[in-house]
């Protein structure tokens, strides 16, 4: 097990010898113009590489690829606001079936076209974009590749040095071998597990800086950006507090796609900002309506989210009040939603009610070892709804 470990790392570390950059460095060759799609088993996770004759022209996909975006434009493009609502609007303005479908990259053209970014910042953001997609490509195993070749039918938006972008990533590789923290994933999140130990062994200035970094909603990547420094440093300074399990990683989902299904449905007449918001998570469109029209009618702010899988990420932006959470849905589940939401400070007193179709007692015990305040049945009885909002929330809350 040693040695194949070994040999994995040595491959990682060795990317400008690895087959993936072999096959990289053959389409540069033979000036190759189309997609270069790697999938992981399973088909868990897909990268998108687009060439035009040869040269890298931007890359998607992956595990973060909305959150590696936006955080880059931070990064590099300080005067533009990423905002979800603003951006489905000017993805109106854009043709998502040219030459390279990624609206990320599109967004550039226009943003360019529109003046509010420049041509130096765009090479700068796609360059650093490609180094994480390359580095997260070389820490996996397995992959397999797809070609979709097609003509190049517009210019580049920048000139990306593809060696550079493959010399950062083996540096990168180095600077993690040498302070002995390879096995750290970047794309999970760092979250305090043990606040009151956190306390007791650190000044209050660091706790509340701490306790304001480290709220499970940023990726190690995230937070180099946010303190101005690099990965390395970031894993370095937090490693007495992961080696004494005062912090421990967490895996978050993306930001939503702006693109993909939307996830917040939000009521369309305007509600008072005062009252109570309540969230549903549940797969069942059916369900989120019901809710929807029984506490809108009953005055309280409402928003319904469909995908489980998206469901940490809405709520931590949204912050509701109360949350019905369905106990099965694809690809997740109730319990562990529930458990993560735990986690993160801003939910540790958020009223948390199960939805369930089975109102078994084993069901509601574990519901409760998972964090769950209440546990209610479906189909929701509109009675029930509303006495236990009226349980969990205070008379402050709702008048």
């Amino acid at each position: 097990m040693k040695t194949q470990i070994g040999s994995n790392f040595l491959e990682r570390y060795r990317f400008k010898q690895s087959k993936k950059a072999q096959v990289i460095e053959t389409f540069q060759k033979v000036q190759f113009s189309g997609q270069l799609i790697w999938v992981a088993p399973n088909n868990e996770k897909r990268w998108n590489l687009y060439f035009c004759q040869g040269r890298i022209m931007y890359a998607t996909g992956g595990t973060h690829p909305v959150r590696r975006w936006a955080r880059n434009i931070a990064a590099y493009c300080p005067q533009i606001q990423v905002n979800l609502t603003e951006l489905q609007n000017e993805l109106l303005k854009l043709n998502l079936d040219s030459f390279i479908s990624s609206w990320e990259y599109q967004l550039f053209g226009l943003w360019i076209t529109q003046k509010k970014i420049t041509e130096d910042q765009v090479e700068q953001v796609i360059q650093s974009v490609l180094e994480e997609v390359i580095f997260d490509l070389s820490q996996e195993d397995g992959l397999t590749h797809q070609i979709n070749e097609y003509p190049c039918t517009s210019q580049p938006l920048a000139v990306i040095d593809e060696q550079q972008v493959i010399a950062d990533v083996q540096q990168l590789w180095q600077a993690l071998w040498n302070a002995q923290i390879v096995d750290y994933s970047l794309n999970q999140a760092p979250i305090i597990k043990q606040p009151k130990l956190l306390k007791d062994c650190t000044s209050e200035r660091v706790y509340q800086a701490l306790i304001k970094l480290l709220n499970g909603e940023n990726t190690l990547r995230d937070l180099a950006i946010k303190m101005k420094r690099n990965v390395v440093q970031v894993i370095r300074l937090l490693l007495p507090y992961l080696k004494s399990g005062v912090v421990e990683f967490i895996s978050i989902p993306d930001l939503p796609d702006p693109v993909g299904r939307t996830v917040l449905n939000l009521p369309s007449q305007p509600l008072n900002p005062t009252k109570p918001l309540i969230a549903c998570v549940d797969d069942s469109a059916a369900v989120c309506q019901t809710l929807e029209k029984l506490l809108t009618a009953a005055g309280y702010r409402f928003i319904s989210i469909n995908d489980g899988l998206r469901a940490l990420t809405s709520l931590l932006s949204s912050k509701p009040d109360l949350i019905f959470l369905d106990l099965m849905m694809p690809n997740t589940n109730g319990y562990e939603i529930c458990s993560q939401l735990r986690k993160a400070p801003s939910f540790r007193n958020t009223p948390i009610v199960i939805l369930t179709g089975n109102d078994g007692i084993v069901d509601q015990v574990r519901a409760k070892l998972f964090g769950a305040s209440d546990f209610l049945s479906k189909p929701v009885d509109a009675g029930k709804v509303l006495s236990t909002i009226s349980k969990h929330l205070s008379p402050n809350e709702l008048t």
